[in-house]
């Protein structure tokens, strides 16, 4: 199992022909004050599992920020049916819509994704003190 693509973004829809559209990725984000509060991002994950793995698979994102201080944890499942070979392994496309999230202070927050007892690197944010001009 891997992780295909991942990202923080505004928006993030799949499209018809099975295409992932997605819109205003950031890396960054600027706050007045902290504990700091960003009503809507939107975290995308495409995992890419392994030939053998069929069924229903549990999986976890948890954010860290600096120092290792858990902020945010997101669970959820993913029904994985295996494909012949010939095509591509499967996978799951996950466009999880985050609301009113907090984070304490400035710095960095870490996503980790963990399923089958694994835990992969997603995305990184910098939380950034906004100049006070």
């Amino acid at each position: 199992m891997r992780i295909l693509a991942s990202a923080v973004c505004d928006h993030a829809a799949a499209s018809p022909d099975g295409k992932l559209d997605i819109r205003g990725i950031f890396h960054d984000l600027y706050a007045s004050g902290f504990p700091a509060r960003q009503d809507k991002m939107t975290l995308v994950l495409v995992l890419e599992w392994d030939r053998s793995d069929s069924g229903r698979y549990t999986f976890r994102v948890d954010v860290r920020g600096p120092g290792g201080k858990p902020t945010l944890t997101v669970e959820g499942h993913s029904e994985v049916t295996p494909r012949p070979r010939g095509r591509p392994p499967p996978r799951t496309r996950l466009v999880m819509p985050l609301e009113d999230v907090v984070f304490p202070e400035p710095g960095r927050y870490d996503f980790r994704v963990t399923a089958k007892g694994r835990t992969m690197r997603g995305p990184v944010l910098y939380l950034n003190a906004a100049d006070a001009d």
